[in-house]
């Protein structure tokens, strides 16, 4: 624990998936190595590397799902296996010289707010440090969520999440119960369908499913791409131009999305002929309320003699006996929970303290919101990848995020020009006021009045998680920080002086430090600093888009 005592840095980012592996390039790209990274396990990846069940596969094609700054001509198939997602990280963290800053093993387990130091105290499992600034980058799909069943603790099976994949289990010949029909479920169930002695799906709601056309990317292609890369880059393009022009279907027309509807009717029928399953699996809500599903495998493997479907969900466990909301009895020697993640309650909040003394988690208790997805009011200094109100239905997230990482590089350049010891806390007004728009634009999406019940809402039906609009219009939104949304605080008086870390090593091939603008005085409010900051961002460069 004292390795890292008192320690304080200026930027602490917390995990090491896309969202916090993009933060940490982009600080080094702006010059600032006085960073961590700090992560609760052994190894980079996030999500991809947490969920590694048979037949994990992501549901963008892998040339979006890719940073714009780091692009990869070598993926081998046009939908990427989890593996080639996880080794395509491992090489951002080495092509930008990331392992020095990141802490393994170091699990966040307090953050408080200091007012007179005007920085965080952070608690981990490997020690404490402080930071002027937290970039929490946790993910929405971090944290696996099992619901509470009665009499599951008496199953003598096995018993896991499909992301925390039990892989010393052996499937072979047994009775395994799939619990949940998700994206990671429809992954699943066409994996161990031929090993497994019988699979019994417990269905609660039919997920609507399209064909995912995954085929293996040529050697030709991969040498063009190598060789020409704005080839790699035209088919980006493309990918990313197709998926904008769908977003208004989404969003504003749901009744267009019927002819989509027709085509997830068409592939069902193809793979199932029975009648009786296949009004089990036929949902009864507009398609896109849920997220649409991709797999031309699912449909096959629910047709095999093999599997049950239950169309109800697991109300109870009487040892190896498992019952359904609908009295449907089923024996079980294994049972894999596919019933996502804590999304809209994300344990981090529990462990986050703000300017108020509250947590993070009392502050959304009625239900999260932030500033443009990044800044919640009371936590100062605190900032979110994939925050409220910034995922997506029919995209790459990694768009999402660089979106955020241009926001999170002009909030430290406006510290900077700022000057002393300064912070910047949301105003609660600018943060009602974003919600309130992105609410008011939710109300005729789909996700809202496609007639379905999703993740996307929290408790109370609010939809906290997904953008009503395109990634494009996102990206505008969140280009430069607007201090008229911010309140600066200063330091009450000089703080005791804390060790500081200062690393180095440059990163290679990495652009060049903005030299900071100055100020004759520091501002003391967001309002008369926003025209000094702005004659400052003249002499800035532009944040990469």
């Amino acid at each position: 624990m004292a390795e890292h005592e008192h320690e304080h840095v200026r930027v602490a980012v917390i995990g090491s998936g896309f969202g916090g592996l993009g933060a940490a390039v982009r600080l080094r790209r702006e010059g600032i190595t006085d960073f961590v990274v700090l992560e609760r396990a052994g190894s980079v990846g996030g999500t991809w590397r947490d969920n590694s069940y048979p037949g994990c596969a992501c549901d963008v094609p892998s040339h979006l799902y890719s940073f714009s700054f780091a692009p990869n001509p070598d993926w081998p198939r046009t939908f990427s296996g989890q593996e080639h997602i996880r080794a395509y990280l491992e090489h951002v963290t080495d092509l930008f010289g990331l392992r020095p800053h990141i802490r393994f093993d170091s699990e966040v387990k307090l953050m408080t707010w200091d007012p007179q130091r005007l920085c965080w105290e952070i608690e981990t499992t490997s020690g404490r440090l402080r930071a002027d600034v937290v970039v929490s980058a946790t993910g929405p799909l971090s944290d696996p969520r099992i619901p509470d069943i009665p009499g599951l603790d008496s199953f003598p099976g096995a018993v896991f999440h499909s992301a925390r994949w039990d892989h010393g289990q052996e499937l072979r010949g047994k009775r395994v119960a799939m619990v949940g029909t998700g994206a990671s479920a429809i992954q699943i169930v066409p994996a161990i369908q031929s090993e497994v002695g019988r699979l019994t799906l417990f269905q609660r709601t039919p997920p609507w499913v399209m064909p995912r056309v995954d085929r293996a990317i040529s050697g030709a292609e991969r040498a063009l791409h190598r060789a020409v890369p704005l080839t790699s880059r035209l088919r980006r393009g493309l990918l990313w131009g197709i998926r904008e022009l769908q977003v208004q279907a989404f969003t504003k027309h749901p009744d267009e999305l019927g002819f989509v509807e027709r085509l997830a009717r068409r592939n069902m029928t193809r793979a199932i002929k029975d009648p009786a399953l296949r009004a089990k699996l036929t949902p009864d809500y507009r398609i896109g309320c849920k997220r649409i599903l991709l797999s031309s495998e699912y449909y096959p493997a629910l047709a095999r003699p093999n599997v049950d479907v239950v169309a109800s969900g697991l109300r109870e466990v009487r040892g190896s006996t498992l019952v359904a909301v609908d009295g449907t009895e089923t024996e079980a020697d294994v049972i894999v929970f596919g019933t996502g993640f804590h999304v809209t309650d994300m344990p981090i909040a529990e462990r986050v303290f703000g300017a108020d003394g509250r947590t993070l988690a009392e502050s959304w208790k009625g239900g999260m919101q932030s500033l443009r997805g990044a800044s919640a009011a009371g936590f100062p200094n605190w900032m979110t990848i994939i925050g409220p109100n910034t995922g997506l239905g029919n995209s790459s997230m990694i768009l999402m995020i660089e979106s955020q990482l241009n926001y999170l590089a002009d909030y430290v350049r406006q510290l900077d020009v700022l000057g002393g010891r300064a912070a910047l806390v949301a105003r609660p007004s600018a943060v009602n006021a974003w919600n309130r728009r992105v609410q008011d634009r939710m109300k005729r999406t789909v996700w809202n009045t496609g007639g379905c019940t999703s993740w996307y809402l929290d408790a109370s039906g609010r939809n906290t998680t997904i953008w009503p609009g395109t990634t494009s219009e996102f990206r505008r939104e969140t280009r430069r920080v607007d201090l008229t949304e911010y309140e600066v605080l200063r330091a009450p008086a000089d703080p005791p002086s804390a060790d500081r870390r200062s690393d180095t090593a440059e990163p290679a091939e990495l652009a060049e430090p903005a030299e900071p603008a100055k100020l004759a005085e520091p501002a003391e409010s967001a309002e008369a600093a926003g025209q000094s900051v702005r004659s400052g961002r003249a002499r800035k460069s532009e944040a990469s888009a």
